[in-house]
């Protein structure tokens, strides 16, 4: 059998931490989990035609990820974050006029849209209009029954109703956290307690599944006719930076292979976990993680 084909598409970027820089960008983060978890992952981005952005194409070759739909930018230079870290948790000043604010979409855009059996996107990519007038078209020419997972990951103020709204309805997998539910329940008027909520979020845009994240704290998973709720998996973190990348490209590959929702949230706590003990967002899983 084949490995699926995933795509993470947005921002690829610098996360330069006070200790020096590491790749980042939660559609990049991403596609290194699911990789590791066996799918044919493909980032899809711009970087600057700068040696930040040769670095990181030599980095991805060196993950063994490809580089061919990470578009080139001589106008505009490669993503860079300032991460500041409090007690393992991460706080981001995010560069704003950079080459993945200007992601372009094209026939090799198309030709891998058509092909995809999963993608997932943010809010953040969308912050400038060029990047959502790639990414949309990108999940409109994806397959019907292909996933298409909006991780909303919302940062500073790069993010409106509007471009929230046009990605879930282009969604059929919602993922959010326990700290940015208040703001989609003031965006669409959500009351109730969080499933409630969460159900209402499914039924409003008719999504496939709702995952929502609580830190240390576990996870709840909503579909139409099922629940599972997970407390989570005790871990010493070093920090938290891509821990909820993981956690969605874990539950990407587990609705792909059609496992029961209560295993996939347990192995998706699982990997978030392990990603939290060890520094920076693209650790290498263990064998008796991606085994599993």
């Amino acid at each position: 059998m084949s490995a699926p084909v995933i795509i993470g598409i947005g921002e690829i970027l610098w996360d330069v931490f006070p200790g020096g820089k590491q790749l980042g960008g939660a559609p990049l983060n991403f596609s290194h989990h699911c990789a590791q978890l066996g799918a044919e992952a493909n980032p899809v981005s711009a970087v600057g035609a700068d040696a930040d952005g040769e670095e990181i194409r030599e980095i991805l070759a060196a993950k063994n990820l490809p580089d061919q739909h990470v578009q080139s930018d001589p106008a505009n230079p490669t993503g860079r974050v300032n991460v500041t870290l409090q007690n393992g948790k991460p706080t981001y000043e995010i560069l704003a006029e950079v080459a993945w604010d200007y992601i372009r979409f094209d026939q090799k855009l198309r030709d891998l849209a058509s092909r995809a059996d999963a993608a997932c996107f943010g809010s953040l990519a969308q912050r400038n209009s060029a990047t959502r007038e790639a990414i949309h078209p990108f999940l409109d020419a994806m397959r019907p029954d292909a996933l298409r997972i909006f991780d909303i990951n919302l940062r500073q103020d790069f993010y409106n109703r509007e471009i929230i709204e046009s990605s879930l309805r282009r969604a059929n997998i919602l993922k959010l956290s326990d700290e940015e539910l208040p703001t989609l329940a003031r965006f669409f008027d959500l009351a109730g307690q969080v499933l409630e909520q969460l159900q209402r979020l499914r039924e409003m845009f008719d999504l496939r599944l709702v995952a929502y994240t609580r830190g240390g704290e576990g996870s709840l998973l909503v579909t139409a006719n099922d629940t599972s709720d997970h407390p989570g998996i005790p871990t010493e973190v070093i920090d938290t930076v891509g821990a909820g990348d993981s956690f969605t490209a874990t539950l990407c590959m587990g609705l792909l292979q059609n496992l029961p929702l209560a295993e996939i949230n347990i192995r998706a706590n699982m990997v978030a976990a392990y990603v939290c003990s060890q520094a920076g967002a693209t650790p290498t899983l263990p064998r008796h993680i991606t085994n599993s």
